[in-house]
């Protein structure tokens, strides 16, 4: 299968005229909807602020507030100048947001009001202004700037530029090459300081081309967007892939919790979801579970010529759940829970797992839900390869190495970084560790980094106990680390389920020994916990909810 990579800022030139009357953005709750015409003319106004400023293409503008209609505007008026987005995600601690806006070399900000308040301007080292996301107002300007002033007579020039109005013959965006930097993702990192991804017009094209071949958006179509648009995955596919498809993105703008979620998918119905692991996760254990295990259907589950029946009406509900006509939910991010995948796939319904890192912007691999393989991570995309750094890739675990139209350029003023990861052929070396089908299947095992080696020389990959261990009652999350040649159990206790059963404080010891031994009758005698030690608050965490296990290993 040939993908036809297009060049990256020229797919949204003719998909805005294309798609001009046609509904673009809106902000979920909100009355407001941005046409794609509105949005062109927006677009159009901020390119005649950069050029009143004397931006320049390759410029650096940096990016950081919750997802809206107007973050949305600055990435795209960004990219589609010519000029480099660097997205930074609105809960970084405001020491990682300075350190990123001046290792990125920006020269301007846009920023929510809350994010700026925190940021102290005498540390900002290039940047020459910082423009208010939510009032569109000058939040900060260095001296001898004219971007007040620009700001001010903005809407005069605008109409002096387009005397007749804004029409579809007037989006005219920058000619560069494919090859060009067109964004800079810090990646948050669970293992230390954050690195900036650089992402190509080619990386960022193979990505929305690929998903526009598998007709994942489509004119017309609509998205509920309630992944962090600076991250590569719900950019690439809430937004890019839509806006270059013609489709209508609502943006959610909340915290995605269950209850906030289902409503607003029950009202928007979108035709895909792009999804993470826990939102899946958490459907099955709070609402499936308790359902199936009590009671009639308890009974009847028992009974094998009823179970069809109770699969297929438990599949339609969660369908409708999920808006009613969408053609599938992605999830990506992370693992899904074995138990949770294996049930979705025993009631049929229709998900798949996608794999990626924001190293190539993000997909790797993918396989529509009826081809998907349970355990896997799809299968590599065409415009990627893959291999295994092992002597039997399909049953022996080795690193996955990668290459291909989707991968970065390289780490931004890094080539150190870069070099460790790249290698002179060419293949990123991911640091996951899997195994891989003669058909490009990807099944994955944990990280390389977290990998343990036992007493015996076995290779223990945490993240598959943790993921039996996640799904026992009273366990909200865990890490299970090495001390001193024995596996431990780092436990968060589900509070509201401790509560719920009224157990009491000093029962809690005895329930986690019980949960040990139960644990290890699912796991292999290399992988038996020794221990579990309850944790007393949650573990730290990087913006994009991660632990970070580094500080407890």
């Amino acid at each position: 299968m040939n993908i036809d990579i297009r060049n990256f800022i020229k797919i949204y030139e003719k998909s805005f005229a294309e798609n001009w009357d046609l509904p673009a953005l809106t902000e979920y709750g909100k009355n407001t909807t941005l046409t794609y015409a509105d949005f062109a003319e927006m677009i159009a106004k901020t390119h005649l602020l950069f050029e009143s400023i004397g931006l320049k293409e390759g410029d650096k503008i940096a990016l950081c507030g919750k997802d809206s209609s107007n973050w949305v505007q600055v990435f795209m008026a960004t990219v589609t100048y010519g000029a480099v987005i660097v997205p930074i995600l609105a809960e970084f601690n405001p020491a990682d947001a300075v350190n990123i806006i001046n290792h990125s070399d920006a020269v301007l900000l846009f920023a929510s009001d809350s994010v700026w308040q925190n940021i102290d301007s005498t540390k900002l080292e290039k940047v020459k202004g910082v423009v208010s996301l939510e009032k569109k107002e000058i939040l900060y300007e260095s001296p001898g700037n004219e971007l007040s002033r620009s700001l001010r007579l903005l809407n005069r020039r605008f109409n002096s530029r387009f005397p007749d109005g804004f029409s579809p013959e007037d989006i005219k965006y920058a000619d560069r090459e494919n090859s060009e930097v067109v964004e800079i993702n810090y990646t948050s990192g669970t293992t230390g300081f954050s690195k900036g991804v650089m992402l190509t017009g080619e990386n960022l094209s193979g990505n929305v081309c690929f998903a526009l071949s598998e007709k994942l958006h489509f004119r017309g179509s609509r998205t509920l967007s309630f992944l962090p648009l600076a991250h590569a995955y719900g950019c690439a596919f809430d937004l890019l892939t839509p806006l270059a498809a013609g489709s209508h993105v609502y943006l959610l703008g909340k915290i995605p919790s269950p209850r906030v979620l289902l409503k607003a998918l029950d009202e928007v119905r979108p035709s895909l979801v792009i999804s993470v692991p826990l939102v899946l996760e958490k459907i099955y254990r709070n609402q499936i579970v308790p359902m199936l295990s009590k009671g009639v259907l308890k009974t009847a589950l028992s009974i094998p010529f009823l179970r069809p029946l109770i699969y297929s009406k438990i599949r339609k509900k969660l369908i409708g759940a999920f808006g009613g006509v969408f053609k599938e939910v992605i999830v990506g991010g992370a693992a899904l829970n074995h138990e949770v995948e294996e049930f979705f796939k025993k009631i049929k319904f229709p998900f798949t797992v996608g794999y990626g890192m924001t190293e190539c912007g993000p997909l790797i691999s993918y396989s529509p839900w009826k081809q998907f393989v349970i355990g896997s991570s799809g299968r590599t995309i065409p415009v990627m390869e893959s291999k295994i750094l092992s002597t039997d890739p399909v049953n022996v675990p080795g690193e996955i190495c990668v290459k291909g139209v989707n991968r970065m350029k390289g780490y931004y003023k890094n080539p150190e970084a870069t070099a460790q990861v790249i290698d002179d052929d060419g293949w990123l070396h991911t640091g996951d560790m899997g195994t891989r089908n003669p058909d490009g299947t990807l099944f994955l095992r944990g990280r390389y980094k977290t990998m343990i080696l036992s007493a015996s020389g076995q290779n223990i990959y945490p993240e598959e106990i943790e993921a039996k261990l996640n799904n026992m009652p009273y366990v909200a999350e865990s890490l299970v680390v090495d001390r001193d040649g024995k596996l431990v159990a780092l436990v968060y206790p589900d509070a509201e389920a401790i509560e719920k059963e009224g157990i009491k404080p000093e029962s809690l010891e005895e329930l986690m020994e019980s949960m040990r031994k139960d644990l290890n009758k699912m796991v292999a005698p290399y992988e038996q916990i020794a221990k579990v030690s309850v944790m007393p608050q949650e573990f730290e965490k990087t913006p994009k909810r991660s632990i970070k296990r580094f500080l407890y290993s």
